[in-house]
């Protein structure tokens, strides 16, 4: 699969020659600033909750591109009510899609949306495919319903925040490959702001000791995983 990292939480997957981009903030990030939304392919956009820093720059990439939204239903039909009429929304729960089956899970964390309104249950994604499967966890602390991954698909890769504060941090996501049986991890959601700026090479240290891959992309680039 090729993944591509468009900074703080957002990234593609193309699986099955389909763009599924997750949690679009980009624009309004200045460690993206050399990032295009206007270049972004997407025929799906996953949200893992109603938060600015996840969901700033979906309504102009759906309506550029006609992306399929997924996500928890308050979110997704917040969006509706806004003129984007290609949705589904969902709760904890999985359905199949042309590239493979998505599975909503539970995240713990907060979720409203800019406006004030109820962001229902934040939540984080397994994605089944042939040509692999992933685990995004969204924003969340540690959590034992982490477990439950495996329960999911075998995963090949996991896309983690480590940069504390508001989620996990490098320590936290360490143990969360233990749960989720998955030692390859792609770090987002540090950086970005003064709270969850980290030492990255500390990070990187910090599994290796433990016998871990964290993989940090930079911000435009394209990877094979």
């Amino acid at each position: 699969m090729q993944f591509t990292f468009y900074g703080h939480a957002c990234f593609s997957v193309k699986i099955a020659g389909k763009h599924i981009l997750f949690d679009p903030f980009i624009s309004h990030n200045p460690l993206a600033a050399h990032v295009d939304i206007n270049t972004i392919p997407a025929d799906y956009i996953l949200l893992s909750h109603g938060h600015g820093d996840h969901i700033a720059d979906t309504a102009a990439i759906a309506a550029r591109t006609g992306a399929q939204l997924i996500g928890p239903a308050e979110v997704i039909y917040w969006f509706k009510n806004q003129g984007i009429e290609n949705v589904h929304g969902m709760n904890y729960g999985s359905f199949d899609t042309e590239f493979g089956r998505v599975s909503l899970v539970p995240a713990w964390h907060s979720s409203s949306l800019p406006d004030g309104s109820y962001g229902g249950n934040p939540g984080g994604f397994v994605i089944s495919s042939a040509e692999g499967n992933f685990y995004y966890s969204g924003d969340t602390c540690l959590m034992l319903d982490m477990q439950l991954i495996p329960h999911y698909a075998a995963l090949d890769f996991a896309v983690l925040p480590i940069g504390g504060y508001y989620t996990m941090d490098a320590r936290d996501a360490i143990k969360a490959c233990e749960f989720i049986r998955c030692n390859k991890v792609v770090g987002v959601h540090y950086n970005t702001f003064p709270p969850i700026t980290i030492d990255t090479a500390k990070a990187e240290e910090m599994f290796k000791l433990a016998d871990k891959e964290l993989i940090l992309p930079a911000i435009g680039t394209t990877i094979d995983l």
